[in-house]
C-alpha cells in the first residue's frame, strides 16, 4: 500500500507543478526576467522597442510588442532560460517562439 500511495502523491506533486507553470503570476515573472535579459543583451537603440504587456482580464495572454530587429534576442534569451522554467512555462515558451518565427518567415515572403 504505501507504494500506490507514494505513487499518488508523486502524481498530484506532479500535476500542482504543471499548474503552477502556467499560472498568470508565473507567466509574467518569466515575461519580465526575459524581457529584461533581452534588453540587455540587445543594442542600446533597440532597448526602447522590446515590451511584453500582460492582458488585465486574460491573465494568460500577453502582448509582445517587439521589434523584427530584436527578435533574434528575445528567442536567444528564452532558449537560454528554458532549463531553468517548470515543464509547463517551457512548453509555453516554446510556443511563442514558434509563433514569432512564423510571423517572422511570413514577413520576409
Amino acid at each position: 500500500m504505501p507504494i500506490i500511495s507514494h505513487m499518488m502523491n508523486q502524481i498530484n506533486n506532479d500535476v500542482i507543478n504543471l499548474q503552477k507553470g502556467l499560472h498568470p503570476e508565473n507567466l509574467s515573472y518569466w515575461y519580465a526576467k526575459i524581457i529584461k535579459e533581452t534588453k540587455e543583451m540587445a543594442p542600446p537603440w533597440l532597448q526602447n522597442k522590446i515590451k511584453a504587456k500582460q492582458d488585465p482580464i486574460l491573465r494568460m495572454k500577453f502582448n509582445l510588442d517587439i521589434s523584427k530587429r530584436a527578435v533574434r534576442y528575445f528567442m536567444i534569451v528564452v532558449e537560454q532560460n528554458l532549463d531553468q522554467m517548470p515543464y509547463s512555462t517551457k512548453l509555453y515558451f516554446l510556443k511563442v517562439q514558434e509563433i514569432m518565427e512564423t510571423e517572422v518567415d511570413k514577413s520576409l515572403v
